[in-house]
């Protein structure tokens, strides 16, 4: 019993360091950020380094404009966020519902495999195969334009494809664990009340999951926004408003492409930048955070009172007549 105890207490210290040292972690992270990204705001100007559209950092008279590499990010995540989302969810719900064991057994560890490939392979396969594809389609879409200026292929559309690609293992693992750990009392309830099981995978299961999936696209998101390597080599690299066809620049591939030789205050706006995509990430998380514990309240709850533990299928037999009655 004495030793039981000493082993608890033990684990107990253990337990504590790491969060702490989890905690400190994120707090160092945070406050260096700030402390090296803040300076070139009062320097620059918050509406000059913010909302500016010019960026010229080595020219006589420079300029710290950053709209469009802010806009670039924001767009080229979100448009790969929507289309990877809604494929690595169908794909989750295949592998779990619908398609046979011996099927799941073969792709599955095919997608997990994905996950483990470089980001820097993404980047060449796009570069190798996905640039040439989409210059032949630019060439085509503006073959009679005086205006356009060819990318070569290398533009947000490749961009975006390439991190609609690199989320999918993410957010298809996470889903398919959500679920799978979906109680089976849940689907008996709703067929028992008549539901077809295209009904019940998208009525029940999927919003029982929902709480996993959430997590997988919070990951997805980091991911897309964080990515730099793959993006720097299928993107372009110009400074430029984001449309489908122009050549871009991103807040990763910001840092990346200019980190290693600037100075001044060049290299404090390049901080500034790298403070504008943490605070990004920041944003993104605790908004989907909030939305994840909204829906997990719903979710645990009739009619706004809490349920009990053992009400589960109680519960979704309320969802399902809901739904179908």
């Amino acid at each position: 019993m004495k030793h039981k105890s000493i082993v608890e207490n033990v684990a107990k210290i253990i337990f504590t360091v790491c969060a702490v040292v989890a905690i400190f972690a994120v707090l160092s992270i945070t406050i260096y950020m700030f402390l090296k990204g803040a300076p070139a705001f009062f320097k620059v100007g918050v509406l000059n380094l913010l909302f500016g559209t010019k960026w010229a950092p080595t020219a006589a008279d420079p300029s710290y404009g950053i709209l469009y590499i802010i806009l670039t990010s924001i767009i080229g995540t979100a448009v790969s966020i929507l289309i990877g989302v809604q494929i690595a969810l169908l794909t989750a719900v295949f592998l779990t519902e619908v398609s046979n064991k011996k099927l799941s057994a073969v792709v599955q560890p095919a997608v997990e495999l994905l996950a483990a490939i470089p980001s820097v392979i993404y980047g060449l396969l796009g570069l190798m195969i996905l640039n040439p594809v989409l210059y032949k389609l630019e060439k085509h879409i503006f073959a009679n334009s005086a205006t356009h200026q060819f990318t070569g292929g290398s533009n947000l559309l490749a961009a975006i494809i390439v991190l609609a690609i690199m989320i999918l293992p993410t957010v298809i693992n996470m889903s398919v664990s959500s679920i799978q750990a979906v109680p089976q009392q849940m689907r008996a309830a709703s067929l028992a009340l008549g539901a077809t099981k295209i009904q019940t995978i998208f009525k029940v299961t999927v919003p029982a999951a929902k709480s996993g999936i959430m997590t997988g696209i919070v990951l997805g998101i980091g991911r897309a926004l964080g990515e730099a390597m793959a993006i720097n080599m299928v993107a372009g690299g110009t400074v430029s408003f984001p449309l489908p066809f122009n050549s871009v620049r991103f807040l990763t591939t910001q840092l990346v492409s200019e980190m290693g030789y600037a100075s001044g205050l060049h290299r404090q706006v390049l901080f500034s930048v790298g403070l504008v995509l943490f605070v990004f990430i920041m944003i993104i998380n605790l908004t989907l955070m909030k939305l994840k514990r909204k829906e997990l309240w719903k979710m645990t709850s009739i009619n706004g009172k809490r349920r009990r533990i053992g009400d589960d299928v109680v519960y979704f037999s309320y969802i399902c007549v809901r739904h179908y009655r």
